[in-house]
C-alpha cells in the first residue's frame, strides 16, 4: 500500500503546482504582456482613478445623466459576480410588469417626451451588465439631459455623436453608445 500511495501523493503534489501555480502564473504573465489593458479588466481612468470598466455598466440614477440598461443582477445593480439574464420569458407578467414600470420611470424623468421609449432602456441584456445603449436611447434621453443640466440640445446631441461606437468589422452589430464615457464627456463640459 505504501508504494502505491508515496507515487500518488507525489503526483497530486507536482499536478497541484503545475495547474495551481505555473500555468495561471505563465497565462497571467502572457496576457499581461501582450494585452495589458484587458488583463486589468479594461479599466477606464479618469485623473489616474479607475471610474468604471468598458465591460460592466454602472447605475446611473439622477436625471443629469444618461440611463444605461436595466440590470438583471439583484439585487445590486450591475454586479459581474451575479451575470446572468432574468430568465423571464416573455410571456411572464412579472416581466411584463417590470417594463411597465421602467417606462413609467422613463416618464416622470421626462414628462414631456412622447416619444416611444427604445427597447434596450427597459429590457435588461443577456448578461445582465452591458455598459452600452443604442443610439435610439441615447437621443431619447438628449432632451432631459440637456434641460437638467442648462445645455444645449445640439450640444448633447453633438456628446453623443462623438461617443457613438460604430458596428464592429463595419457589419456586426448597431452603432452603440458607451454610457459611463458619455457621462464622463457630459461632466467634462461643466
Amino acid at each position: 500500500m505504501k508504494a502505491q500511495l508515496r507515487p500518488a501523493l507525489v503526483f497530486l503534489l507536482l499536478l497541484s503546482i503545475v495547474t495551481g501555480l505555473i500555468y495561471p502564473l505563465a497565462v497571467t504573465g502572457v496576457a499581461q504582456a501582450l494585452f495589458p489593458v484587458q488583463a486589468q479588466g479594461s479599466l477606464i481612468l479618469r485623473e489616474g482613478q479607475a471610474v468604471g470598466s468598458e465591460l460592466i455598466g454602472q447605475h446611473f440614477s439622477s436625471p443629469r445623466y444618461f440611463w444605461g440598461r436595466p440590470s438583471a443582477t439583484a439585487p445590486m445593480a450591475n454586479n459581474a459576480a451575479g451575470s446572468g439574464g432574468s430568465n423571464q420569458g416573455p410571456l411572464n407578467p412579472a416581466l411584463a410588469e417590470a417594463v411597465q414600470a421602467r417606462i413609467a420611470a422613463l416618464r416622470a424623468a421626462d414628462p414631456g417626451n412622447r416619444e416611444p421609449v427604445p427597447a434596450d432602456l427597459v429590457n435588461a441584456s443577456a448578461s445582465g451588465l452591458d455598459p452600452h445603449i443604442s443610439h435610439a436611447a441615447a437621443q431619447y434621453q438628449a432632451p432631459r439631459v440637456a434641460r437638467e443640466r442648462g445645455l444645449a440640445l445640439a450640444q448633447v446631441q453633438e456628446l453623443i455623436e462623438a461617443n457613438t461606437e460604430a458596428r464592429d468589422l463595419r457589419v456586426l452589430g448597431e452603432p452603440r453608445v458607451h454610457v459611463l464615457r458619455l457621462n464622463l464627456a457630459l461632466d467634462a463640459l461643466n
